[in-house]
């Protein structure tokens, strides 16, 4: 399929410049946006996620369609840069190759190459820094070959290269994530584009700059699911409007007052509607549990043979306390714990937005309510996006500082 350009429609301001590969919706971009950063294109080869991105970042083009299709004269030229001028090339080639949930998991699998035309962008454009993200089953994948090969063609293209796996509630996601990032500087040390936690968590963890282990000295609190989206409208089963008002709800939360900021219309709160069966088994979790407390004769077939302490997430209702497990690109109960706390419903394309970071005035397109779940999921927190983003953007204001003391 050839590339088709969609010049962008309006300006924007930012000091460092940004192209987002395999962009999707735009969750890489709406967090470097936060972070100052001027967005100046997007690529990817699904059309529904093109016409949301087109929709969200009228400032930046648009190139949709393989990205072994796009040429690095072609973003060069729509930005009117030379090689080494782009501050910064963003970009997730798809995960499901490398993911868990993967049972035919194969470093051959065309999705699992894609990595290389990425490479060969980077090769050409020769960004300032850049960063790759991915599932942590990259890591495991061939031996970690996959891995291996990136880091070691980026260093060989004369790049510091550093990788780490973030935890997206350690950064202010209501949900448990992890993402693998892989940064690379030509301006000094890449370990300074790793960001550092702004969120408490029980949990150790290895710290990205010295690989020692240490707690968590993050000031801010963990944020729940209720805090996220405990202000939404109700909505009935396969309910919800894509444009709704308010209708007198007030935030009380601060993830929530920002959440709203700039937005007095609720878009894409719509849920999915379940079958009668489901509806009969979800009224038996109570908030917080799961398949265990539905009635054996309610159980599908295949779970009836399942142990107690297998598929802990399945029909999972969840807990306004908590945080919500990782938002795939179906919000099924099947497949994870997406049952609403309150309400005998599967959380709205909105919801499931607030648990990724997005903003209420962030509209989702599709003509269809699962390619929009799709683009949720497949997106990168918002906050991890973000502290990302002001990570590097320090890392190049300190080299342009030394630059000009030398």
């Amino acid at each position: 399929m050839a590339i088709k350009h969609y010049p962008r429609e309006s300006t924007a301001e930012g000091e460092y410049t940004c192209v987002d590969l395999f962009s999707g919706a735009g969750g890489l971009g709406v967090g470097f946006r936060n972070a100052g950063w001027q967005i100046l294109s997007g690529n990817d080869v699904d059309a529904a996620a093109g016409s949301t991105f087109r929709l969200n970042f009228p400032e930046a083009s648009f190139f949709e369609g393989k990205v072994s299709n796009l040429g690095a004269d072609e973003i060069l030229d729509d930005a009117g840069f030379r090689p080494g001028d782009l501050d910064c090339l963003v970009g997730g080639p798809p995960c499901q190759s490398f993911s868990h949930n993967n049972h035919h998991r194969s470093a051959e699998d065309e999705r699992a190459r894609l990595f290389e035309h990425y490479l060969s962008l980077v090769d050409e454009l020769r960004p300032k820094t850049l960063v790759m993200e991915n599932v942590p089953g990259i890591r495991s994948i061939a031996g970690g070959a996959i891995l291996k090969e990136i880091e070691g063609r980026l260093r060989a293209m004369g790049y510091d290269v550093a990788d780490t796996t973030l935890s997206a509630e350690e950064f202010g996601a209501p949900q448990v994530r992890r993402r693998v990032i892989v940064v690379a500087s030509r301006l000094g040390r890449a370990t300074e584009l790793i960001p550092e936690p702004t969120h408490w968590s029980p949990n150790f963890r290895i710290h990205a700059r010295t690989n020692m282990v240490r707690p968590i000295t993050a000031k801010k609190r963990l944020v729940t699911v209720w805090q996220a989206i405990g202000d939404l409208p109700e909505l009935e089963n396969g309910g919800g409007e894509f444009a709704m008002p308010r209708s007198g709800s007030k935030a009380f939360s601060e993830y929530q007052r920002e959440a709203r900021r700039g937005a007095r219309t609720v878009f894409n709160h719509v849920c999915s509607g379940l079958t009668e069966v489901n509806m009969r088994r979800l009224i038996h979790v109570p908030e917080g549990g799961n398949w265990r407390s539905i009635p054996f004769d309610l159980l599908p077939a295949g779970m009836q043979r399942a142990r107690p302490e297998d598929h802990t997430k399945r029909y999972g209702r969840l807990d306004r306390k908590g945080l919500a497990s990782t938002v795939l690109t179906k919000c099924d109960p099947h497949w994870g714990a997406y049952i609403h706390p309150t309400q005998d419903r599967v959380i709205s394309v909105r919801e499931a937005a607030r648990l990724q970071g997005f903003p209420d005035k962030f509209r989702f397109a599709g003509e269809s309510l699962m390619k929009q779940y799709v683009q949720v999921g497949n997106a990168v927190p918002v906050q991890v996006a973000e502290a990302i983003g002001r990570a590097i953007f320090e890392h190049i204001s300190a080299s342009a500082s030394k630059r000009r003391a030398a």
